[in-house]
């Protein structure tokens, strides 16, 4: 492990030889923003990471959506009210709308794309997070017609949904999911929709050009509702799927912000990029999915334990993330109002009793330094997932013997691999916050859904989210929030690395970039520095 650790700080030093970025030699017309990975769809309503959704914010707006600080404020809903039981929501939209080819945007265009948005063939992997929605299950399913979507639009500048039980919906509604899609572009070319010069969309941005494996070209919608207030003309999403490669781009000149930051010293990257180095918390949790409907994870919880008492969390955080990560032993990161997260039952242990138990339940799984256990280890393209890959594989093999074969894969491939459940054995996972709830991180595992990524299936655990849902006080729900979180430690049913920060190097010349718990970043709330 130390030779690992010594190469991944060597790595690290290599990337910070180069001296502070030199100012852009552009003009500032456009914006140059790190995106990571390419998107693997503009299709708000297919849309499932982040990539693809920071594209999104700015080609779409919902009838709910975010300032610079993460805040709810009126979308193309002016304002709203709730019943007083918590099950009705009643949206009024702004007078005036239009698409970005100017033709007008009303209610029954909003309702008609929930519709779409969660009809089966559309296969929209986060209707899910709507269960609350009157008949939002059965309509994905097929049990019911779109038009039994608890969603109606009363007149033209009216939306009212209807829920099953009381739920914060207009948070919900800033996801890509709940965006207006354009439905005649749709009707017309199908999945081709979301292509230059055929993409519609009533956001403060439209798509001027997209170059697979390169970057996308916005630029400022006039006909967006808050146009005279969108500062920045032109915006270019880079993809940047290797994080050191953007990185030296930033410091080159090429980028006005980064999607993160590569595991680096934290004090070389202070000294190099002082005050252009944004590091706050964020609500996201990174850990390692298990296919549980296979072979050798299936019905073999001592083996999952396991491994993941094997990782050395405290040298994974300080030595090879080390951008302020903090070690997780639960799936729901801290920062949520009222909530307090589950922990494994050894989290308190030294690393050292944790490696003596992962030994012995490793030989009650039936494995040993002559039988050992050799497994296939996905994840995505990108630095910082390569060396998280490369140091706990090393655990894995100094602790127990655990012969590891790494499978670097481009993202979308990744994504098909890991949703489709079935070469798949170890792999990439993690959770980023959706919503400010407890229950966001937790949900996937609750159903069969394209979201649940390892296959687990077990009734207990959806017992007590069906009593956190049909709580009457928010104490009572986070009590049983708390318990199904704690349930699926106890199963093993994930192995939980660390709770995220933010990380981005933004340039002096940008302002109105703020950090927020969902690390969210609009284009059209940055500006130009005077």
């Amino acid at each position: 492990m130390r030779l690992i650790v010594a190469a991944l700080l060597f790595l690290c030093s290599a990337d910070a030889v180069a001296q502070a970025a030199p100012p852009l030699q552009q003009e500032h017309a456009q914006l140059e923003r790190g995106n990571g990975p390419e998107p693997s769809t503009l299709d708000a309503h297919r849309c499932q990471e982040v990539s693809c959704g920071n594209v999104l914010r700015d080609l779409y707006e919902g009838l709910v959506t975010e300032d610079s600080a993460g805040r709810l404020i009126p979308g193309i809903a002016e304002r709203w009210e709730v019943s007083a039981d918590g099950r009705t929501w009643t949206f009024h939209l702004r007078e005036g709308l239009r698409w970005s080819n100017g033709e007008p945007l009303d209610a029954p265009q909003v309702v008609a794309s929930f519709r779409r948005a969660f009809a089966p063939k559309t296969a929209a992997p986060f209707a899910e997070l709507f269960d609350a929605l009157s008949n939002a299950q059965a309509v994905q399913a097929g049990k019911l017609a779109p038009e039994a979507l608890g969603v109606a639009a009363p007149d033209a500048r009216r939306v009212v949904f209807t829920l099953s039980r009381s739920a914060a919906l207009p948070a919900l509604l800033t996801l890509p999911i709940a965006f207006p899609v354009y439905l005649p572009a749709v009707e017309k070319y199908g999945a081709q929709h979301t292509l230059p010069g055929r993409l519609v969309g009533n956001g403060a941005y439209r798509l001027l050009a997209w170059t697979p494996q390169a970057n996308l070209t916005l630029e400022r919608n006039a006909r967006f509702h808050d146009a005279a207030n969108v500062s920045i003309q032109r915006v270019r999403f880079q993809v940047t799927e290797d994080a050191s490669a953007e990185l030296q781009r930033f410091a080159a000149g090429d980028l006005h912000f980064t999607e993160t930051v590569p595991p680096q010293p934290l004090d070389v990257l202070r000294k190099r990029f002082g005050a252009q180095l944004r590091i706050s918390p964020y609500l996201g949790a990174f850990w390692l999915g298990m296919n549980l409907s296979k072979p050798p994870f299936r019905n073999n919880p001592a083996l999952r334990e396991a491994l993941s008492l094997a990782v050395d969390r405290d040298k994974l955080t300080r030595y090879v993330t080390g951008l302020g990560e903090q070690p997780a032993y639960g799936l729901v990161p801290s920062g949520i109002p009222g909530y307090t997260g589950a922990r494994t039952p050894w989290a308190d242990a030294t690393q050292a009793q944790r490696e003596a138990r992962a030994k012995a339940l490793y030989r009650a799984a039936g494995y040993s330094a002559d039988r050992p256990l050799v497994l296939e280890f996905r994840y995505n393209t990108s630095t910082p997932h390569r060396r998280m890959a490369l140091a706990v594989a090393s655990m894995w093999r100094d602790v127990l013997g655990v012969q590891v074969r790494l499978r670097n894969e481009e993202w979308k491939v990744f994504v098909q691999n890991r949703k489709q459940r079935v070469i798949t054995q170890v792999f990439r996972g993690g959770w980023v916050g959706d919503v400010v709830d407890a229950r966001n991180f937790l949900a996937a595992f609750g159903n069969d859904g394209p979201l649940n990524w390892t296959g687990y299936d077990e009734p207990g655990f959806r017992e007590r989210l069906a009593k956190a849902d049909a709580a009457n006080t928010e104490t009572a729900r986070n009590a049983w929030l708390h318990a199904a979180e704690q349930k699926l430690l106890n199963d093993q049913a994930a192995i939980p690395l660390y709770f995220y920060t933010s990380k981005h190097l933004v340039r002096a010349e940008v302002l109105g970039f703020e950090a927020n718990p969902l690390d969210r970043h609009a284009s059209r709330w940055l500006r130009w520095r005077d």
